[in-house]
C-alpha cells in the first residue's frame, strides 16, 4: 500500500525522525528528510535509505520557524515526487528556564517550530491529499502534550496544543481516506537526552546505568527507553492498511507513563 508514497518527515536528520524514516522507507516510501547537520552525513544518510530500501531520499533543510522555507520544503517533495502523501511533524526544540526567566525569543521559536510549522505543512499539504483521496498526517506530541512538569513551558504549551490540531485537522479530513493522529512518545534515547545524560554522569560520577536509573525514577513505570524503533513501527501502522479507521487519536507510547 505505501510502496511509491511520498513520506515527509521534518526533523528527520538524526533520532527519532530518522527512525521513522527509516521505517517508512522499508515499507517502499520515497522520503524527505529535512533537518540540519552536517551535509556529507546527511547525505551518507539519504544514499543509506536508497541502497537498503530501493526507493528515492532527498534533504531539504529547511528552518521551520520561516513560512517562506517550509513552503519551499513542500515544493521541492511535490517536484520530487508529485506531491506528499504521509506527513510526519517530527521538528522540535526545547528551552529549559521557570517562566519568569524564560526568554521571549525562545518562546517565539518554540512555538514556530515546534506548533506553527506544523500547521504551515498541513496547510500546504492537504489539497494535495484530497486530490488523491489519500493522506496520513502524524504529529508528534509527546507525555508532555498529556500532563505538565516545570521549566519546559514551551514544550508543555505546544504539544499540548498538537493535539488539538490534530482533532481538528482530523474532523475536517474526515470524509475522505485522510487520517492525522497524534504519538506521544515517553522518553527515548535521543541525541538530546543522551546529552543530557552525559552531562549527569560527568557532574555526578555516575556510570551510564545509573544515569539513566536516575532519570527514569520519575518517568516510565518500565524503566527502561522507549525503543525508537517502535515508535517507528506505531507510526508504520497508522500509515498503512490497518491505520485506515484510526483518525484524531492521541497516542501514548510511553512504557506506563500516562498510566501512572
Amino acid at each position: 500500500m505505501l510502496k511509491g508514497k511520498c513520506a515527509l518527515i521534518t526533523g528527520s536528520t538524526q533520532g527519532l525522525g530518522y527512525a521513522m524514516a527509516e521505517r517508512l522507507a522499508a515499507e517502499g516510501c520515497n522520503i524527505v528528510l529535512n533537518g540540519f547537520g552536517e551535509p556529507a552525513e546527511i547525505g551518507a544518510k539519504s544514499k543509506r535509505l536508497e541502497s537498503e530500501h530501493g526507493g528515492r531520499a532527498i534533504h531539504h533543510g529547511a528552518d521551520l520557524a520561516d513560512p517562506g522555507q517550509i513552503a519551499a520544503l513542500v515544493d521541492a517533495a511535490t517536484e520530487a515526487f508529485g506531491g506528499v502523501d504521509i506527513l510526519i511533524n517530527n521538528a522540535v526544540v526545547r528551552f529549559f528556564a521557570p517562566i519568569e526567566d524564560f526568554k521571549p525569543a525562545e518562546w517565539d521559536r518554540a512555538l514556530a517550530v515546534n506548533l506553527s510549522a506544523a500547521f504551515h505543512t498541513i496547510r500546504l499539504t492537504l489539497a494535495g491529499m484530497r486530490a488523491r483521496n489519500f493522506g496520513r498526517i502524524i504529529n508528534m506530541a509527546s507525555i508532555y502534550g498529556q500532563r505538565a512538569t516545570v521549566n519546559r513551558v514551551d514544550y508543555v504549551t505546544t504539544k499540548t496544543a498538537l493535539i488539538g490540531l490534530t482533532r481538528a485537522v482530523a474532523l475536517e479530513a474526515a470524509s475522505q481516506d485522510i487520517t492525522c493522529n497524534a504519538i506521544c512518545p515517553g522518553t527515548s534515547p535521543s541525541p538530546n537526552i543522551e546529552e543530557r545524560l552525559a552531562a549527569t554522569m560527568e557532574e555526578q560520577g555516575l556510570s551510564r546505568e545509573r544515569a539513566v536509573e536516575r532519570f527514569m525514577a520519575s518517568r516510565q513505570p518500565s524503566r527502561r527507553f522507549v525503543a525508537m524503533d517502535s515508535v517507528a513501527a506505531l507510526a508504520a501502522f497508522l500509515c498503512g492498511p490497518g491505520g485506515a479507521d484510526l483518525t484524531g487519536a492521541v497516542i501514548p507510547i510511553d512504557g506506563g507513563w500516562s498510566a501512572s
